[in-house]
């Protein structure tokens, strides 16, 4: 009987350690990284997604001025940047749910509304913008969309708004049909786009 008793405490006591001992490795393996892995050569190694790291040639600034519009513009990029994606990301949105209603009218009633929600959730934010913020988010917007803040709006609102906001922007000397050139006028503002998408500034 004592014989039977040692043999059930020690048996108890060996899944007592080994569930502790499992324990141990399951809250190792939770403090570990999971990543993809590839074969090399018969060598398992992990395989990572590196980011795209973009190297520029250093700016020559002729002047102090040049530097500090060069520092304004990367302030004013991380500004209104982040705008023009939510903005392309509203435009999908509404583009994908429009597609899906039955007639015309529907899809009016849907644009109304979200024109509505558009203005009550960025007024504010574009009243805080200041007149080059808001040149460069055009800009932005074509980047993002591939096609001008006047398509855009011509697209969904009809042309007759289309005019109204163009001849509105154009009392203040901005345009909604200038697009966005990469290669030409705005090259340095693509440069800093991209180094601020990627985080290197």
């Amino acid at each position: 009987m004592k014989r039977r008793l040692n043999i059930v405490v020690m048996t108890l006591f060996a899944i007592v350690c080994c569930s502790l001992r499992l324990q141990a490795q399951e809250k190792q393996s939770i403090n570990g990284y999971l990543v993809p892995m590839c074969i090399y050569n018969g060598d398992t190694i992990p395989c990572i997604q590196l980011r795209t790291v973009y190297i520029f040639r250093p700016l020559k600034f002729k002047n102090e001025k040049e530097r500090q519009e060069y520092y304004r513009l990367i302030r004013n990029v991380k500004k209104v940047y982040p705008i023009s994606r939510e903005i392309n990301q509203a435009i999908i949105e509404t583009y994908e749910y429009l597609q899906t209603l039955p007639n015309e009218k529907a899809r009016q009633k849907h644009i109304k509304r979200v024109e509505k929600g558009l203005k009550e959730q960025y007024t504010p934010r574009m009243k805080k913008l200041s007149f080059a913020q808001g040149k460069l988010l055009i800009k932005l917007i074509d980047r993002q969309s591939n096609s001008t803040s006047y398509e855009l709006v011509k697209a969904f609102m009809g042309p007759f708004k289309a005019g109204f906001y163009q001849t509105f922007a154009a009392l203040f000397g901005a345009s909604l049909k200038k697009e966005y050139d990469p290669q030409g006028e705005d090259k340095l503002t693509e440069r800093v786009v991209l180094m601020v998408e990627n985080g290197q500034i």
